[in-house]
């Protein structure tokens, strides 16, 4: 089984680039983020037809995530991050596809920092975390895919000082994921490559593609279960350097059956 997680940054913009990536590449199962779209507005018709059944949780203009799904119907478990009922952004999506719990997620970016949005931020990580501890505590096979918006570690980043007051860099941004970690989740990407500098985001500005000036922003982690049916794992780099591209590009893993 294939699992990616891919922002899109606009799914109606991107949506050619979408499905010659799905065609390409064929994942079983993708977690879409950035949707940038209403609900009304997602593109389920071209989804569909590229073989895949869909749900999602859209919102206008910014934030939305979605669970895409090959040869299957996902069956959404939660579609709101608990903890905050006032919380209103469209940022957390749960499903179940194939005996699998699948959770799309896209994290605040925090900035500028400090200020409300750093707050909302650690909030926001934090209630990530109970709830992800719930999740583990139950031993069933999940998946907790997205763009996290945290640099976990110096490597993670190209060498610069120009992300020294950064939000994805912060330590208590860095704390949260490690908090999350400690539970016992596995990070699929640095598990199959620990030892290689890993990017999947380019800025769009100041050449940072064509400088591979690149962080790791985009994790797939994994609960004790599914982590022996690690077998493979990567970045499809080449679709961030393409024409219209988003500027983070598809993280995947593959787990035996």
């Amino acid at each position: 089984m294939k699992i990616a997680t891919f922002n899109i940054n606009g799914v109606n913009k991107r949506l050619e680039n979408l499905l010659a990536w799905l065609a390409t590449a064929a994942p079983d199962i993708v977690c879409l983020q950035e949707l940038k779209a209403t609900d009304g507005q997602f593109p389920k018709g071209a989804i569909e037809a590229a073989g895949y059944s869909a749900v999602w949780r859209g919102q206008a203009a910014w934030n939305g995530v979605a669970i895409l799904a090959r040869d299957s119907e996902p069956v959404i478990t939660r579609v709101e991050l608990p903890g905050d009922p006032s919380d209103t952004q469209s940022r957390y999506i749960e499903a179940a596809v194939n005996g699998i719990l699948i959770a799309s997620l896209y994290a605040p970016n925090g900035n500028p920092q400090p200020g409300p949005k750093f707050d909302y931020k650690l909030a926001w990580h934090a209630r990530l975390n109970l709830h992800a501890a719930e999740l583990f505590e139950t031993g069933l096979p999940v998946v907790l895919a997205g763009d996290y918006n945290v640099v976990p570690e110096p490597r993670d980043i190209y060498p610069t000082r120009s992300y020294d007051d950064n939000a994805l860099v912060q330590p208590e941004s860095r704390a949260e994921l490690q908090r999350l970690l400690d539970q016992g989740w596995l990070d699929a990407l640095r598990k199959v490559y620990p030892e290689e500098q890993l990017f999947t985001f380019w800025d769009y500005r100041r050449n940072r593609w064509q400088r591979d000036a690149g962080l790791r922003l985009d994790h797939v982690l994994l609960s004790r279960k599914l982590t022996r049916r690690l077998n493979g794992a990567g970045i499809d780099r080449e679709v961030r350097g393409l024409g219209n591209a988003s500027d983070h590009a598809p993280v995947w893993i593959t787990l035996r059956d």
